[in-house]
Formats: structure tokens, sequence, C-alpha cells
């Protein structure tokens, strides 16, 4: 595969990610409330869940797919990036692919089973505590505290390895800051109020981060290549 072929595939996962993941949290956050709607009780969550079910599980599904271009995407960044970080971002890239997507996944595949069980009245407590556990687990644990931490330091390494090579050094300040937003999502479990809107910011960052590096590794092959034939016209001269 040819640098040119890895940048812009490179390009196309993160202005996918970004463009679904922006999808994806507006529309839920249009018929689901979310994220506002995790911090309510367990049948408030589940009664706005089944309102609209076919909606809700669609663009978690659409967030599924974005969390999972991470992982192409940290492989395709780590050979542009090449020893000794490329290995670090691929597999950290990787990690926070597989987390995200096990926690976001069970809005599509576990969800639906407990919110019918917990209509019946005789499973209704069995079924709540369930959705908690999901949530509390795959959730608040797996998905957000360990996928904040991953995609911030994945971030960070791909600042530190590729956009300050290719981008101007605003877009790696972006970078960092939203890296370093994104990671105070690990302290919303402890009751940090502030951690959540710093997360949600930093996730806006990011978003916008990744669809600028879109462009800039889309445009970085036709700089270098465009610098090729004055290369070589001057190797000519010298001869």
């Amino acid at each position: 595969m040819s640098s040119r072929t890895t940048s812009h595939l490179a390009a196309a996962a993160m202005a996918g990610a970004a463009s679904l993941a922006i999808a994806g949290f507006t529309a839920l956050g249009s018929v689901f409330d979310y994220p506002k709607i995790l911090k309510a009780p367990t049948e408030e969550i589940l009664t706005s869940y089944r309102a609209n079910q076919g909606a809700v599980t669609l663009w978690f599904l659409v967030l599924v797919v974005s969390a999972a271009l991470l992982a192409p995407l940290g492989v395709l960044l780590g050979r542009i990036a090449g020893p000794p970080l490329g290995r670090w971002i691929a597999g950290v890239g990787i990690a926070a692919a597989t987390v995200q997507v096990i926690g976001l996944s069970r809005w599509v595949l576990l969800v639906p089973r407990v919110s019918d069980d917990a209509l019946d009245p005789t499973h209704t407590a069995d079924a709540h505590h369930t959705f908690e556990l999901l949530h509390t687990w795959l959730g608040k644990a797996l998905g957000e505290t360990v996928g904040y931490a991953l995609t911030a330091t994945f971030t960070v390494l791909v600042v530190m390895a590729v956009t300050r090579t290719i981008a101007p050094r605003w877009m790696a300040a972006i970078g960092y800051v939203a890296a370093g937003l994104i990671a105070t999502g690990v302290l919303i479990p402890l009751g940090l109020g502030t951690a959540s809107i710093t997360n949600f910011v930093g996730y806006v960052a990011w978003c916008l981060w990744l669809l600028g590096m879109a462009v800039a590794l889309w445009r970085a092959p036709r700089r270098a290549g465009a610098s090729r034939p004055a290369v070589t016209t001057t190797a000519t001269a010298s001869v």
C-alpha cells in the first residue's frame, strides 16, 4: 500500500468517525435526551428508551460504527507514523475501539431484551438490576472511563507523531486540548459534576480535530508529490 493511499484511507476513516459521532450524538440528544437521560432512574431510562426504541437503537448502532473506525484508523496512522510510536498508535487505537464498541453495543444487543423483560411484573426487578449492572460495568466502567483514557492517549500519540508533521501548530494545540478535556471524563464516577461538561466539550473539539486532520492527511500526499518534480529537476541540473 502506497503512502498516499494510506493517508487517504486514514483521512476517510477520520472523517467517517467524526461525522458518524456528530450525527449519532445529535440524533440521540433529540430522541432520547442522551447523555443526560443516563442520570435518571432506571425505570425512567427504560420508559424513554421504549418510546423511541427503533430510532434509539439505530443511532446507537451509528455510534458503534463510529467507535469501531478507531481500530483501522489506528493501524493506518501507525503506518504513517512509523516506529516507535506507530505501534503504540495502532495498539491504543484498537483498544479504544474495542472498549467503546463493547460499551455502546449493549444498547443494540442487550438493552432491548432487558427492556421487554421489565414490562413483565414478575421480572421487572430482575430486569432493572440487570440494566443497572450493564450500565455500571459495560457503560461507565469500560465504555466510558476506560474509553475516555484510551481515546485521550490515542489522540496525544497521534498529535506527537502525525499532526505536528503535516498540520499547523494550532491544530496540534486543539488535539492536545481535546485529549485533556476528554481525559477529565474519568473523574465523572467520582462525582465531579463539571467533568461531564468538560468531557462533552472535549469530544466536540475532538470531532473538529478529526475533521481537520482528515483534510490535512488528504492534502499531505499531494504536497509531497508536488515537491518531487522540483527535486528531480535540481538533481538533473546538478549533473
